[in-house]
């Protein structure tokens, strides 16, 4: 997709059943997560070919890459593992294992630790990136899914879709320190940049809640749209926008003063979004029309329809880099 001209430039076939997606911030690469074919695809953003195809466990969903672009670290849902890989080698060079059914990784800012949500066991798993190996399995809340980690990398905060909270969780301890009260099915969280508030839409309640992670408190529950599914902050922590999947449309809420300053029309299911990294425009992926909304984020109002896949399912933004960078 070429976000200059807004057209898509080429279809690239992948493995099957492609969920995730990751842009590396070094090299002219993007990631491709194959949960059908247990893979992972090394696509080249210059050529527009897939370099490579990296086996890894079965059933991947998501991906998470380090800061520095070398290492990907593959949550396998049908394997119960975590498949660490390298992208110099392009091979994997370790599997740790996890609780069953895990779904995401999330590195902590510092770096020291992974943590893998894990649907089907209820449980987080907590691992140590200097030893490469699975320090801990912290009993949260029904179902995890989404994690967002506070910048000082002191605690992790899970939507649990099956017990409707979230799960406070102290990094440093390896253990619980509370549940908050969510709405029905949290889909999602979205940390403010300062780490000071976390917004959770939640899917069968059409609302959104907020919470002061400072005090492990809920602050407020906010309205949506119907079935809000996702959720993304800007870079400056003004806006949070929602994606409505049931009444296909982005909510941009006003941070300050939690006011719904737009409701935008999209396609038809909106669900994963991402910010370009200027800020200035919101791509928003349509899973049944087929298509990626371009949302104007200073005057938040669509630009225009970009005809993609049938049910897109994840978004990433590649930067192109000039060679002596």
């Amino acid at each position: 997709m070429d976000l200059d001209g807004f057209r898509a430039v080429r279809t690239v076939p992948a493995g099957r059943d492609p969920t995730g997606v990751a842009a590396s911030p070094v090299r002219q690469e993007v990631y491709v997560v194959n949960t059908g074919s247990g893979s992972v695809s090394v696509l080249n953003v210059e050529s527009l070919a897939v370099e490579a195809t990296i086996p890894v466990g079965r059933s991947p969903f998501s991906m998470e890459l380090s800061p520095d672009g070398r290492t990907g670290y593959v949550a396998n849902a049908g394997s119960g593992n975590v498949s660490i890989v390298d992208f110099e080698t392009r091979r994997v060079v370790r599997t740790i294992a996890a609780g069953r059914g895990p779904g995401e990784a999330r590195i902590a800012p510092d770096g020291s630790l992974l943590a893998v949500s894990n649907r089907d066991d209820g449980t987080v798993s907590l691992m140590d990136l200097g030893q490469m190996i699975k320090v801990a399995d912290v009993p949260v809340g029904r179902e995890p899914g989404p994690m967002a980690i506070l910048p000082d990398s002191s605690q992790l905060f899970v939507a649990n879709a099956g017990s409707e909270n979230i799960s406070a969780v102290d990094l440093r301890a390896a253990k619980l320190i509370t549940h908050l009260a969510a709405g029905r099915t949290p889909a999602d969280v979205a940390l403010k940049p300062d780490g000071g508030e976390l917004f959770v839409p939640n899917f069968d309640s059409d609302s959104v809640t907020v919470i002061n992670t400072y005090a492990d408190e809920v602050a407020l529950h906010l309205m949506a749209g119907s079935k809000p599914g996702r959720a993304i902050v800007d870079a400056s922590g003004t806006f949070l926008y929602v994606s409505n999947f049931g009444s296909n449309t982005v909510s941009a809420v006003r941070i300050a003063d939690r006011r719904v300053v737009a409701s935008i029309a999209v396609g038809t299911s909106p669900d994963a979004m991402s910010l370009t990294p200027d800020g200035r425009y919101l791509l928003v992926l349509n899973t049944l029309s087929n298509d990626m909304a371009v949302v104007d984020t200073s005057v938040h109002s669509l630009v225009t329809l970009v005809p993609v896949g049938i049910s897109p399912r994840d978004v990433a933004v590649k930067v192109f880099q000039d060679a002596g960078e």
